[in-house]
């Protein structure tokens, strides 16, 4: 399984409701940084099952917003999911942070 593979398989763990970060992911795969995993999500925006809009940095702001097909369609699939999105920063951070290892078993990555 390749890096942007790895990447986009925890992605797809996030629950609805909920956010990570770019680090988070980075940190359980224990692979590359935070910036890689945003080149992996970069790369994912004609594929449909990959959340990306649930990935966040680690402030919670939705650092990756210009790169979907409008400004604001990150911030509108997380609303339409429960999070209350200010000045581009999801409220209540971490009550809505979701960690990789809450439900992944890290030996399924290799990590």
């Amino acid at each position: 399984m390749s890096y942007y593979d790895k990447v986009f398989e925890v992605t797809k763990a996030i629950p609805k409701g909920r956010v990570t970060t770019y680090g988070a992911i980075a940190d359980f795969l224990a692979l590359g940084s935070a910036r890689m995993v945003g080149w992996a999500l970069n790369q994912c925006h004609v594929m449909t099952d990959i959340p990306a809009h649930r990935v966040v940095n680690s402030k919670g702001v939705l650092s990756g917003r210009l790169q979907f097909v409008t400004p604001t369609a990150m911030q509108e699939r997380l609303e339409a999911e429960g999070v209350e999105i200010v000045k581009h920063k999801v409220q209540e951070f971490d009550k809505r942070f979701w960690h990789p290892s809450e439900s992944l078993d890290q030996t399924k990555f290799g990590a």
